[in-house]
This record gives C-alpha cells, structure tokens and sequence, in this order.
C-alpha cells in the first residue's frame, strides 16, 4: 500500500467512500421528494423520473470521460474540477424554478460527480494490490451504502420541515465538505499519459480490446439493473402502491439499504472460505430465486416484497468487490480508463434500469421481478461459460 501523507490508513477508506457516495446520496436523499416536487412543479411523473434518470447517463458520461483524463493530468486536478462542477449543479438545483432547469442543473451535478466515482476506483488499483484491494474495495462499498440508509430518512425529515429544496442544499454542503477535504490528498497517479487529450480518451478503445476486460465487464455491467430499476421506483410502489406515507417509506427504503451496506460485509467473511468466483456464481443465483418470488408473491405484501428485495440487494452488492477486482486485474495499465468503463457501464445498466420500469408504470413489482429473473439467469450462465477461459486473468 502507497501511504498519503495527510491521511492514515482508517481517514483514507473513510475519504474514499465519501467521494464514492455522491451517487446514492444525490439520488436515495431525492428519492421521498419525487411525489412532492412533481405536485410542486405542476408536471407529471415522467419528468421528474427523468430528473433521476438522466443524472445517471450525465453521471455515467463523466465517468467515462474523467478516468481517462486523470491518466493525463492527474487524479487530483481531475477530482477538484470535478467536485466544483458539482457544487455548482448541486446549488442550481436548489435555485429551480421548473422541472427544466432542475433537469438541466441534475446534468451539470451529474456530470461533475462523476470525477469523483472515477478517480476513487482508480486511486484504490493505485494504492492497492491482490486480496488488499479486494479487502478496501469491500469495505469502501459497505461504508458507502451505508449512505442509502440514511439518506431516505433524512429526506423524508427535511421534506416534513422545509422545502424539497433543502435536499440539495444539503448536497450542496456534503459536497464542499468532499472538496475542502481533497485539497489534502496526495497524488497517487506515479507517471502521467505523455500523450494528448485526444490520445487519452482514446485509450478507452485500447482497453475494451483486451477480452479478459471486455468480456466479463459486458456482464458483470448489467447486474446493478434491476436494483436501480427498484431505487427508480421504490416511492411509487410503496406510497402509491401500497398507500404508504412518505416517512414510513423512508423506512422501508432503508432497511433494503441495509441490504446493500450487509453485502459487501458478508463478502469479506465468505471470501476467506470460498473463491471470489464461487461467490459470484452464487449471487446470481440467489437474483434469480428472489425474481420468482417477487413475480409470483411480491404484490401481495409490503413485507413480503421488502424481504424478497433485501436478498435480492445483498446478493447483487455481495458481487460488487469480486467483481470490480477481477476486472481491475486484467490490466496493468490504462487504470483510470479502466475504472471509467467499470463505473460507466454499471451507472449506465441501472438509468437503462429505471428507464425500462418507467415504462410500465401498472407493472412495477412484476417489471422488478422479470429484470431479475432474465439478469441473474442470462448472465449468470453466461459467467459459467467463460470464467475459466484462458483470456481472463486469474487473480492471485
């Protein structure tokens, strides 16, 4: 591990899941909010899903453009000028006067936050090596879904006192406090891209031509789709749906949270018993179990769904540190664009997620249900079939 001179081993995994929690706190904190700033902004679910929707693509772009930047110009540059992007985006979202500008300003957000969620992966391949990174990769994701539980409920209690506005000046806030913090971090980026800009994004092209990343990362990309479909959703199926209030929704949301911060916990204790591979096998599995039972049963009970829901995210989170380290360790070089297309194709498979749900607004649990069923029994055979190929390396 590469020590940073400001902060100690514990400081720097607590640094790195802040800057990894901009996309569940700018969409989980939004989320109890939806209902009130459509009635707000006289419009109609669509636009206002599009407000979460369309801050995924720009969240996904930005990462795709930011990892291979900061291979040029460095990791930190990169994450300064992107958390000011942030902040601006964050506070003209506060300022919106209608569900355009709130668009537009979810763009500006979106994209800016995407620096961070680049430059943290790469930074970890950086600093760490082998089961190490696997390990703080673990952990940093624990401690970033640890986000999404608190988030609804804190949105739901600003919404109870203050305007929905109040959302994004808390944004605002978590935001300078991320920037203010990595002005004291050291860059970890040893020797930059000697080409142009040009030349760097296109080393995106170079990556995708290695089959040991291209090929895994065409699967292990859709898994976070029915997840984010559910996260799209959750407000309109438990307010709407099952005739919740906003503060008790928050709740349920959260406990599903808890499935994501337990995931990557139940990882670390597996892994020292059983083969990352053998994890994943498992996890897509257990998606494909939990679909059948939201399909055949989810309807029926707010609990019933929130239980089948809560395994459903544990498995999926449980795969994320297998994963993002199998992939990472195909390359040797070209970090930040490999970071760029692991966190691009997850952020752009779950607005993909949302927006199919959208889709069938009379349909949200059984539509939840199917993504889940065809995921886990699509990809996970298709894992089966090449996760012992020779192109894919294996980790030590």
């Amino acid at each position: 591990m590469k020590k940073q001179s400001f902060f100690g081993d514990r400081s720097l995994l607590a640094m790195l899941a802040l800057l990894s929690a901009f996309p569940p706190l700018s969409t989980d904190l939004y989320l109890p909010a939806l209902p009130r700033v459509m009635s707000a902004m006289q419009t109609t679910q669509g636009p206002v899903n599009l407000s979460l929707s369309l801050f995924l693509v720009f969240f996904a772009a930005g990462i795709l453009i930011w990892g291979p930047v900061s291979e040029k110009y460095g990791r930190k540059p990169v994450l300064l000028t992107g958390l000011g992007l942030y902040l601006l985006g964050s506070i003209g979202c506060a300022l919106s006067l209608n569900v355009i500008q709130l668009i537009l300003a979810r763009v500006v957000q979106a994209f800016g936050g995407g620096a961070a969620e680049a430059v943290v992966t790469a930074m970890v391949k950086d600093m760490y090596t082998g089961r190490q990174r696997e390990s703080v990769l673990a952990v940093v994701m624990a401690m970033v879904v640890a986000a999404p539980v608190v988030a609804p409920v804190l949105g739901a209690w600003l919404i109870t006192f203050m305007s929905w506005k109040a959302i994004f000046w808390s944004l605002t806030g978590v935001g300078s406090l991320a920037l203010c913090l990595s002005l004291f971090l050291d860059e970890t980026l040893e020797q930059r891209y000697a080409g142009s800009l040009l030349q760097s994004l296109g080393r995106l092209a170079i990556v995708l031509k290695n089959p040991g990343f291209s090929v895994p990362l065409g699967i292990f990309s859709l898994v976070p789709l029915p997840l984010m479909a559910f996260i799209g959703a959750s407000s309109f199926i438990y307010i709407e749906g099952f005739g919740m209030g906003e503060n008790l929704y928050s709740l349920y949301f959260a406990f599903n949270a808890l499935g994501a911060l337990a995931g990557p916990l139940l990882y670390i204790r597996l892994s020292q018993r059983i083969r990352p591979g053998t994890v994943i096998t498992g996890g897509f599995g257990v998606i494909v179990i939990c679909g059948i039972i939201i399909d055949a049963a989810g309807s029926l009970s707010p609990v019933l769904f929130a239980l089948t829901m809560l395994t459903a995210t544990i498995a999926i989170n449980m795969m994320r540190p297998p994963t993002a380290s199998l992939l990472l360790s195909q390359q040797d070089k070209d970090t930040g664009s490999a970071a760029s297309l692991i966190n691009f194709t997850s952020m752009f498979m779950g607005s993909l997620g949302m927006f199919l749900i959208s889709l069938v607004p009379a349909h949200l649990i059984p539509g939840i249900g199917l993504m889940q069923i065809v995921v886990g029994g699509v990809c996970g055979s298709l894992w089966l079939l090449v996760r012992s190929k020779a192109f894919i390396r294996q980790e030590e």
